[in-house]
């Protein structure tokens, strides 16, 4: 098999892998919201099968809020979802290195970034934004601020207002930074080896929108 053969052979298998986990995470959500839930691979076997290794189809960065557990959003089981979860999707050194382990390691095809709706660090950057002013808030001492305004500013600027549309430029802009930030995430993308989507949980219907980026 030449070079260019193998390239699209993985290429096909990645996308592949990505997309099947993704419609799966997808298709869990729908039982979640219609209240089916089946609670796939939570039983003996899959947990005492899950203790010499894991292998995760996918990784999730999202929000602490206890209303948003992947998980259970997704109706998966043990062993499915390696999640990584802060408040406001904010990234640090911790985050990225927990990720680049879900790349790197565990080999997940698919990464998630998914915000969700009345988000807490945001509408307290909003808030901080009407009060203080973006100099205001570069004098804070405030991380969650600090992580999270830089998106409130921008959808500012975009004349956005409504707060549904400040949780997606934040999504947006959080997957840019983790491709900026780390160099195993970029050399994945760039080998097809991952596929990076971005998500917001609806508090109100239980339903993920996937968003287009």
């Amino acid at each position: 098999m030449d070079n260019a053969q193998a390239s699209e052979d993985r290429e096909d298998f990645s996308s592949s892998t990505a997309n099947a986990t993704w419609s799966r995470l997808l298709a869990g959500n729908r039982r979640f919201v219609e209240g089916k839930v089946q609670h796939p691979w939570q039983d003996k076997e899959t947990r005492n099968s899950l203790i010499e290794r894991q292998n995760p189809d996918a990784a999730i960065l999202s929000c602490s809020d206890s209303r948003v557990p992947p998980e259970i959003i997704f109706d998966a089981g043990l062993g499915d979802i390696f999640a990584v979860r802060t408040a406001g999707q904010m990234i640090d050194d911790a985050v990225l290195s927990s990720l680049e382990y879900a790349v790197d390691d565990l080999h997940v095809s698919l990464l998630i970034v998914m915000g969700h709706e009345g988000c807490g660090a945001i509408k307290a950057a909003v808030q901080a934004f009407e009060q203080l002013g973006p100099q205001g808030i570069a004098e804070s001492d405030s991380y969650i601020l600090h992580a999270v305004s830089p998106s409130v500013i921008q959808a500012h600027e975009a004349e956005l207002d409504d707060s549904a549309d400040i949780e997606r430029v934040h999504i947006a802009r959080t997957i840019e930074h983790l491709v900026e930030r780390s160099t195993v995430i970029r050399e994945a993308l760039s080998e097809e080896r991952l596929m990076i989507v971005g998500a917001r949980y609806e508090l109100t219907t239980g339903k993920v929108e996937v968003l287009s980026f």
